[in-house]
């Protein structure tokens, strides 16, 4: 039910975070030049950002019913360094996320009860890497470990990332491996409960049954530098699921008139493979493309296409207009309200695993002024983006984001 604008946020974060410049050879640094090593602020930034969405098809009530929700994410991350005795880099960066959301379609999981358990709920998520780096050759390692928290689920994250570039930086090589360990709640719909089951609503005394979902991810890209204008990236990031990845307050409907919640299977396998182009068409004018390629074993296959151009206006302002496309054939599991065969084994109506097109477009605006924004020298840089979604299902949403970055 949330799927469809946390991928929306991650993505509008995830260009926001995106630099206007590329630096395609960096300079190596001064090994005989003192480094501290004091611990120092490196920057601090701070994304807040506002979403809402509509629409009418909504997976706690089978795939009928209002889609709509808001929510209100606000992401800070602290980023510290320190030079060891031997003039290794070892930077800290610790980020905490806080966000809060409603959602008029989880109160239909127990449209009884004055609020069901997910009508709105605030998330928390906080996470903390160190990366060990060399700043003549350009090669680091690190880790990083995670927790994220909410009503209905916990989940602990560990990571690991390595970075490795050739001997005259033209090629970049990145490594990443993730694991997230989750503790589903199981919350039924009210019609779906026995005996003493709960509504997980944190008024109710019953209790209800947890079941883990494991994910591991992994991420390899190779980065080349071509030419002085052009840069290439490719991209492959495999990754498992294991455990319960049905959402189990969501409601099916079958041709005989039966009711059941979702159930989908308990393993995942998913597959992207993505290409990125970074193409410096004149001075103030820089050309991003990218294209991606999924698949995953529940038969879902996907095409995103993006597009965005940041122009330089002045030294200190630039726009960026962006567009992206996602094309998707749905899972052989999906079926509409009511539609589902009695006797068969997987079954959901959650549109997000259907067929579907979708755009997703916006723009920003950057400030990065030499004396600082509104005057002040440590706030170097501020952005401000809003995105529009639109897909074939009738989902439309809106997002828009600030992000102040003092260093």
């Amino acid at each position: 039910m949330r799927k469809i604008y946390l991928h929306v946020i991650m993505l509008f974060l995830g260009v926001l975070g995106a630099q206007g410049q590329i630096k395609l050879k960096p300079v190596p640094a001064d090994s005989s030049n003192y480094q501290s090593r004091k611990l120092k602020i490196d920057e601090i930034n701070l994304v807040s950002a506002y979403y809402n969405q509509s629409g009418n098809n909504s997976a706690v009530t089978g795939g009928i019913g209002t889609e709509k929700l808001s929510d209100f994410a606000n992401t800070f991350d602290l980023q510290l360094s320190k030079f060891n005795r031997v003039g290794k880099k070892n930077t800290f960066l610790f980020e905490l996320g806080i966000d809060h959301y409603t959602s008029a379609s989880s109160d239909k999981i127990d449209p009884n009860s004055i609020s069901s358990a997910s009508r709105a709920d605030t998330r928390i998520y906080p996470s903390l890497n160190w990366t060990h780096s060399n700043e003549s050759t350009g090669n680091s390692f690190g880790f990083t470990g995670s927790y994220s928290g909410e009503f209905d689920y916990q989940s602990m994250g560990a990571g690991f990332n390595l970075t490795r570039l050739s001997a005259n930086k033209n090629t970049q090589f990145d490594f990443k491996l993730q694991a997230f360990l989750d503790t589903w709640t199981v919350i039924l719909p009210v019609e779906l409960r026995t005996g003493d089951q709960g509504s997980g609503s944190r008024g109710d005394s019953r209790g209800n049954e947890t079941s883990p979902r494991n994910s591991f991810s992994s991420s390899f890209s190779v980065s080349q530098v071509i030419n002085d204008k052009l840069q290439a990236v490719i991209l492959v990031e495999p990754s498992f699921q294991k455990g319960l990845l049905a959402t189990k307050y969501q409601r099916d409907y079958f041709t005989d008139g039966s009711l059941q919640a979702e159930t989908l299977p308990n393993k995942r396998y998913k597959l992207p493979i993505a290409a990125r182009l970074n193409y410096f068409a004149a001075d103030h004018i820089l050309v991003r493309a990218f294209y991606r390629y999924y698949m995953d074993n529940w038969g879902i296959r996907a095409h995103t296409a993006e597009l965005e151009i940041p122009i330089k206006l002045s030294s200190f302002i630039s726009v960026s207009p962006f567009y992206r496309y996602n094309k998707q054939i749905g899972t052989r599991y999906f079926a509409e309200y009511g539609q589902h065969l009695p006797g068969i084994t997987y079954f959901t109506s959650d549109f997000d695993l259907s067929t579907l097109n979708s755009d997703f477009y916006g723009a920003g605006i950057r400030l990065s002024p030499p004396k600082g924004v509104f005057g002040w020298q440590h706030l170097n840089m501020l952005e401000l983006r809003y995105g529009h979604y639109t897909r074939s299902t009738g989902l439309a949403s809106n997002i828009i984001s600030l992000n102040l970055r003092v260093k």
